[in-house]
């Protein structure tokens, strides 16, 4: 009715500019909370790769060669750092992360549902005020027609403003909430990310020492690969690989 004219329809700009705010909010800490969560599980993933890694790599030296004790050392620095992921990150960073921003994300139904009670209640206002301009204008025969019509208009702006002033009253504060709510959370999932970097960086450090001095500068003037390369060239070279002349 609205649509075709029939009944009035009020443009409240305010609560328009407040409630897009808050849906932004709203997409926000959804979009983080779903993140969140695929960070912890991507970490959960990292450490269980690592593991499959470091012991098919121990089994496939299976000597008492230098590079069979760096496979060896590897695969212990691996199962320690996944045990310390399980230990010192995955429940501290549902605590510290992931709770808090559930928390957070557990009011929007109810604020949804109030925002939804809200519109209805301007729908309800809007009809009671189109039905009292019409019978203003258009007085009826039944003389009690427009009392009613009046005082149903005033039970109308009653309910509606109730909620609506309630309304534009705490979502702004939501809003401003935000971030002091989410400044301890922020603060503590850098903390575990750069513990988590820390502990990788000293249990891969501890294995390096197994290998020769001066890999790493072998390996930017791509002497490493030079050597990669010679063993293919062998490799291509054995009859059963079917790669070797005629």
């Amino acid at each position: 009715m609205q649509k075709t004219g029939q009944v009035d329809r009020t443009v409240d700009s305010e609560f328009a500019d407040v409630e897009a705010r808050y849906r932004a909010l709203e997409k926000e800490v959804l979009a983080l909370q779903k993140e969140a969560k695929a960070y912890l599980d991507a970490v959960r993933s990292l450490a269980a790769a690592q593991a499959r890694i470091a012991s098919t790599v121990d089994e496939f030296y299976g000597d008492a060669s230098d590079a069979a004790m760096a496979a060896n050392a590897y695969k212990r620095a691996v199962e320690e750092l996944d045990a310390k992921t399980a230990r010192e990150l995955d429940a501290p960073y549902r605590a510290t992360v992931l709770e808090p921003i559930g928390k957070l994300a557990s009011f929007f139904p109810e604020i949804n549902r109030n925002i939804e009670k809200r519109n209805k209640k301007l729908l309800d206002y809007d009809a009671a005020r189109t039905r009292h301009r019409k019978l203003a204008d258009k007085p009826s025969d039944d003389p009690m027609k427009l009392p009613r019509a009046e005082k149903e208009l005033e039970d109308a702006r009653l309910l509606f403003e109730t909620i609506n002033e309630q309304l534009l009253t705490e979502l702004p504060q939501l809003l401003e909430l935000r971030i002091p709510y989410l400044d301890p959370s922020f603060e503590a999932m850098v903390r575990m990310q750069a513990r988590f970097a820390e502990e990788g960086y000293e249990k891969m450090g501890a294995v390096q020492r197994y290998f020769a001095e001066g890999i790493r500068e072998e390996y930017a003037e791509g002497q490493l690969d030079a050597q990669v390369e010679g063993v293919l060239q062998e490799m291509r070279e054995l009859s059963i690989c079917g790669l070797a002349s005629a």
